[in-house]
């Protein structure tokens, strides 16, 4: 009997062993919830996939979405204005933008005139131009250079025909890019006259979505926004024009040139383009004047320099005291990133975006009385 106890039976030793191979195996094998997350994450892969096909696809859209964004907020003030006068929304928002739309127009108008005008007397004056080149090379160098066969070599050369046939190969390119450009004009005032139309109506759906507590923070930011990218923009608008003003009363007394269209260069520029924006606002003026009189050149630069001293430190505080002032560092630093990261987009909305932001910290950011002497 105790033989028989000590010897396993033969089934229960073979059940025994089958049961340590399975172990061994499951061990061994693939774990179970390895092929669930590979399937995992080639399905977040995709998703990656396809969502970075569709933004690369929708960039453009969004791009123009957030331009029509900030002007719909940059001319939202003057709508709400209208409103208040028991003008429709709709069209107030149209009256705006066609205010805007005949602003710009007017600017690129007397630009595109003073260009032509240039191009015009430079075209002109060309043969003369190179007469006068020719005999000072002739006389320097003792050379004997005519101008009638250097201009039959430069007509009948292998290069220009080889420009113009690449020229006129150019024109579709040329024409799609205006075409393009055109389009995109039109979607992004299209978004910002909806945007700003249904501004109260765009509101409401938002904060729908949101408990009550958040509502009033998305409305307050949203009346933030409006108030310091409106308030920014208005007040810049408002020293061009005075700046445009007072320049264009001192060429048209000196005589310059070009005075209306100067003076719309001089007041856009130095207050739109920021840091060099006054530098270049009075170059082209100065240049001008350089071209008729010197001394009418140099009574521009005075008035330019005294003026710029006038705005800066009395027309300006008063004008900006309830928008938001950039600092100009600040404002040519947002411009180049916007650069980097838009293009010539992201320089348009660098400005009112920094405004908004600096808004936000001016009223959520708590400040301190600094009571150390030292700085």
């Amino acid at each position: 009997m105790a033989a028989r106890e000590e010897n396993p039976e033969p089934g229960a030793a073979a059940s025994g062993g089958g049961g340590y191979d399975e172990g061994r195996s499951r061990r061994d094998g693939m774990p179970p919830w390895l092929p669930r997350a590979v399937l995992i994450v080639l399905a977040l892969l995709a998703c990656y996939q396809f969502a970075h096909w569709v933004f690369s696809r929708l960039v453009g859209l969004l791009v123009n979405i957030l331009i029509s964004f900030f002007c719909a907020v940059a001319i939202e003030p003057a709508v709400d204005w209208m409103a208040r006068r028991h003008v429709r929304r709709g069209l107030a928002t149209g009256i705006v933008l066609l205010v805007v739309f005949v602003a710009a127009a007017g600017f690129v108008l007397a630009l595109g005139t003073l260009l032509v005008d240039q191009i015009r007397m430079i075209v002109e004056n060309l043969p003369r131009y190179a007469d006068d080149v020719i005999r000072w090379v002739n006389r320097t160098f003792h050379t004997h250079f005519k101008t009638g066969n250097l201009q039959n070599k430069v007509l009948h050369s292998n290069w220009v025909r080889t420009y113009l046939s690449h020229g006129a190969s150019n024109v579709w390119g040329i024409s799609t890019t205006i075409f393009g450009t055109v389009f995109q004009l039109f979607t992004v005032l299209l978004f910002t006259y909806y945007l700003a139309a249904d501004g109260p109506r765009l509101r409401r759906t938002l904060c729908s979505m949101l408990p009550p507590a958040r509502q009033a923070e998305v409305l307050r930011a949203w009346d933030l926004a409006v108030a310091k990218t409106g308030g920014y923009l208005y007040s810049r608008a408002l020293m061009a024009v005075i700046s445009g003003v007072a320049h264009y009363i001192i060429l048209q007394v000196l005589g310059v040139p070009y005075a209306p269209a100067l003076a719309v260069w001089v007041g856009v520029v130095s207050q739109f383009v920021p840091t060099v924006g006054t530098y270049l606002a009075g170059a082209l003026p100065v240049l001008i004047a350089f071209t008729r009189d010197p001394w009418d050149a140099l009574w521009v630069l005075c008035f330019v320099v005294i003026y710029q001293q006038f705005e800066n430190y009395i027309l300006q505080p008063r004008i900006t005291a309830r928008t938001v002032d950039i600092h100009p560092a600040v404002a040519f630093g947002s411009v180049v990133a916007g650069t980097a990261l838009l293009g010539a987009v992201g320089a348009l909305v660098a400005i009112p975006a920094t405004a908004t932001l600096q808004g936000f910290f001016a009223t959520y950011v708590r400040r301190y009385e600094v009571s150390d002497e030292r700085p």
